[in-house]
């Protein structure tokens, strides 16, 4: 019995040890958590419940040079209710007038709103949604409403916000304009003046701390920021919608009509380099086209004959042929090492002067020119072409920049026929910008300017940054260089190449080139048409250049040459351009077919001189070239699609009241 109460009392002992083994380590934890790691804990603890909430700052907004909204930020609000938070006296006194307020503008009857405002509290619903996608008019308005007026701890209010990025132009210049978008991995990309001047226009955000109330929802803790958001500033691009539009339209309809993969054009102000316009459009698999990819700035390529020019700028800098310089065209075909150069013209052109092989774009003479000169020396042409800038990129602000290719006679695969192939723009490389730069500086009286998509920053009327003109070269070559130049450009138009785009009533200068690109498809190998137009207008005076290029345009009527191709959008432009200045508006007999709309769109830019304006009739037109002109006229305008107007609210003929507004319909 003794041996019995001994062996208990060792199994009482060693439970008590236990016990008191336990309650040390509970002591140590209790301790360790009080002192040791308490902060961390009342952290976590505090996370859990109170957590402190982004307010992203509101973008600044994007302008084109008219001032028109390019890109802009509008908030969306999303209001719900805390049923639980007001007191059940001010929830009765207010139920009824608050459902009554949200009646009005929310369109359903007061006692649907009292029925769910009840239930909501009835089951302790502490995230009822009343409302969402609010503007900020009706946000401020039901955020003044009964109870609601009460603020979030007394009146349960409960108010989110996101800001939503809009173009008001629609889909025109959208690549350029471009976006900056948040990956799911918390990283940042983006494309066009969004994402190259995103450290002006994104502001700084703000924070507010919000309350946890239930599984997944969060409440404000108070009615004001932790930290309030600082608006980003806006930028104020070069574009003028009026020429962005024109180019635009005129584009798309030589895409549709040539069945075209892609294409793009490019207005630039001569003088500064400000890009007056830009459209990239690619056509989808529904066979319609987007603004898909930059191609005026990233896409390199074979410019074929619009880098002639460069030829004859350097054997013209280096004294080596002058323009009156006589070349036998040998019956249209030379070979260099077994490889043949033609002449479209099948038979050549007989013996020519160097100026006319350039303006016919005889491949024959112009090949002759350089490589007869440059043979034993090919370093001394290269050189040129590199001191024009054509052998890197130009620095533009917009990312993707295309990188130009110039084959250097140190490089391994430069052969006996790199020389002669140059010289017709083939085995280079080049971008429509770039290409745009160089004939830019000829128009520039031999100023190279850098192309530009940005012209200040600005905090509402004040100027943060003035983006100013940047010289890339102030002489590419000499001014009796530059006039020779100029005389070859004019009559390319004139009696050349280009002649089929020539008008008597205004001019133009420019070259064509038309380059056969090779591609890669379906694991092979194939061959397209680009057609390309490039120069400035007016000829005597160039205060604008442009480029057109058209990747592979339909084949079935042999007519992808670049003045049947990109030629007729360069006029359309000039043209219309011209046709808007008031100093031409006497200018009779235009060689084109003027349609309907645009005909009303000319004659009431006249009219809007007159003291006494009528509404137009715009239906049919584009909508960018009614708004241009509803403006002009001080109609205030909505719009509503994207496309040609089919409907407008106030009939054509009526007078123009001060301050009215017209809401047209786009199909």
């Amino acid at each position: 019995m003794a041996v019995e109460d001994k062996h208990i009392s060792y199994r009482i002992y060693l439970v008590a040890f236990a016990i008191f083994l336990m309650a040390i380590a509970i002591a140590v934890k209790l301790t360790n958590i009080q002192w040791v790691e308490g902060d961390y804990y009342r952290k976590l603890a505090k996370e859990r419940t109170v957590r402190n909430f982004l307010i992203p700052a509101n973008k600044g907004n994007v302008y084109s040079a008219d001032g028109s909204l390019l890109a802009t930020s509008i908030p969306n609000y999303e209001i719900r209710f805390d049923a639980v938070t007001p007191k059940a006296e001010s929830f009765e006194k207010n139920v009824k007038p608050l459902s009554d307020s949200l009646a009005l503008i929310l369109g359903k009857p007061s006692t649907y709103f009292q029925n769910e405002l009840r239930k909501a509290r009835a089951n302790k619903n502490r995230y009822y949604l009343i409302a969402r996608n609010l503007s900020y008019t009706e946000y401020f308005k039901i955020k003044g409403f009964p109870l609601f007026n009460l603020g979030s701890n007394k009146g349960g209010i409960i108010i989110e916000q996101e800001t939503v990025r809009k173009h008001p132009i629609g889909k025109i210049a959208e690549r350029t304009i471009g976006y900056e978008r948040r990956n799911s991995n918390g990283s940042s990309d983006g494309k066009g003046i969004e994402w190259a001047y995103r450290n002006y226009l994104n502001g700084k955000d703000g924070n507010i701390l919000k309350q946890k109330i239930a599984k997944g929802q969060w409440k404000p803790l108070r009615d004001i920021n932790e930290v309030d958001p600082q608006d980003g500033y806006d930028v104020i691009s070069t574009i003028d919608v009026f020429i962005q539009d024109i180019a635009h339209h005129a584009l798309l309809k030589q895409l549709e009509d040539y069945q075209a993969d892609h294409g793009c054009v490019v207005v630039m102000e001569t003088s500064t380099g400000q890009v007056k316009a830009i459209s990239n459009l690619g056509r989808g698999k529904d066979g319609t086209y987007y603004e898909t990819t930059n191609y005026a700035v990233a896409e390199s390529h074979e410019p074929g004959s619009t880098f002639k020019l460069v030829d004859l700028m350097t054997i013209l800098e280096d004294k080596v042929a002058d323009t009156s310089t006589v070349y036998d065209s040998q019956g249209g075909e030379i070979r260099y090492s077994g490889k043949a150069v033609r002449d479209s013209h099948k038979g050549g052109y007989g013996k020519i002067s160097l100026a006319r092989g350039f303006e016919v774009s005889s491949n024959t003479v112009m090949v002759q020119a350089v490589y007869n000169n440059y043979k034993n020396n090919p370093s001394k042409f290269v050189n040129h072409v590199d001191s024009y800038g054509l052998n890197r990129k130009l620095g533009l602000d917009l990312k993707g920049e295309g990188m130009p290719r110039i084959p250097q006679p140190k490089d391994k695969n430069w052969s006996n026929i790199s020389l002669p192939w140059m010289a017709f723009g083939y085995g280079v490389s080049v971008t429509p910008m770039q290409t745009l730069t160089f004939y830019n500086a000829v128009a520039n009286n031999g100023v190279m300017v850098k192309p530009q998509f940005v012209s200040e920053i600005k905090e509402w009327n004040k100027t943060i940054k003035k983006i100013d003109k940047v010289v890339l070269n102030p002489r590419v070559c000499s001014q009796e260089t530059i006039l020779k130049l100029k005389a070859v450009l004019l009559n390319v138009v004139k009696k050349g190449t280009g002649a089929k785009l020539y008008s008597k009533d205004f001019s133009m200068a420019g070259k064509t080139g038309t380059a056969q690109v090779n591609y890669a498809k379906d694991g092979g190998a194939g061959k397209y048409y680009a057609s390309s137009f490039v120069g400035y207008f007016p000829a005597e005076h160039p205060k604008y250049s442009c480029i057109v290029v058209v990747h592979k345009p339909s084949t079935i009527n042999n007519n992808y040459y670049g003045a049947d191709v990109a030629g007729p959008v360069f006029k359309r432009i000039a043209q219309k351009i011209f046709t808007d200045a008031p100093s031409t508006n006497k200018i009779k007999n235009l060689d084109r077919k003027i349609p309907k709309q645009e005909s009303n769109y000319d004659s009431y830019f006249v009219k809007s001189q007159n003291k006494a304006q009528l509404i137009p009739d715009v239906k049919g037109m584009s909508g960018m070239d009614a708004l241009a002109l509803l403006e002009n006229l001080g109609v205030k305008v909505k719009v509503v699609g994207i496309g040609k107007v089919k409907k407008q609210s106030l009939q054509a003929g009526q007078n123009i009241v001060k301050n009215a507004t017209i809401l047209l319909e786009l199909s």
